[in-house]
C-alpha cells in the first residue's frame, strides 16, 4: 500500500527531519520503533563522566578522539553502530539524527565536535 508519494530533483534529497514528520504522521505508533526498537535488547549506558558515542568509520570521531587523548581526559567511548541503545539516545539527543560524535559529560550533551563548546563544557565540569 503506498501512503505518500513526493518526487524531487535528481540532486535533491529530502531532510532526515521531513521524512521522520511523514512517516510519523502516517503511523503514529511508529515512533516508539523509531526511537527505541523493541526488537533488540535495551543496553546500560555509562553515566557520568566524559562519554563520546561515535562511530570508528567518522572522521569527526577520530579527531575527536584524538583531541581528547592529546588533553590527557579519560572518556569512554560508545560505538552507535553497535549498540542501538546508544543509537537510539543520539537520535532523541538529535531530535531524530544520529549525529557523531556526541558527547554526554556529565549530563551535559554536546552534538558534534564542537572544540569551543567542548573547552567550555569541560572548564565548566573541571575536566581541565
Amino acid at each position: 500500500m503506498i501512503c505518500f508519494a513526493k518526487i524531487y530533483d535528481i540532486d535533491e534529497q529530502p531532510e532526515n527531519d521531513e521524512v521522520l514528520e511523514i512517516l510519523l504522521d502516517i503511523d503514529p505508533s511508529a515512533s516508539r520503533a523509531v526511537l527505541q526498537p523493541e526488537s533488540v535488547e535495551a543496553q546500560e549506558l555509562p553515566q557520568g563522566g566524559i562519554v563520546m558515542y561515535c562511530t570508528f568509520w567518522c572522521p569527526d570521531c577520530r579527531r575527536a578522539r584524538n583531541w581528547l587523548q592529546e588533553h590527557d581526559l579519560e572518556f569512554t567511548e560508545v560505538n552507535i553502530s553497535e549498540n542501538p541503545t546508544a543509537a537510539a539516545q543520539v537520535r532523541v539527543w538529535g531530535g531524530g539524527f544520529k549525529i557523531s560524535p556526541t558527547f554526554d559529560i556529565d549530563g551535559e550533551v554536546i552534538l558534534n565536535f564542537d572544540k569551543e563548546k567542548l573547552l567550555q563544557v569541560l572548564k565548566e565540569k573541571d575536566y581541565l
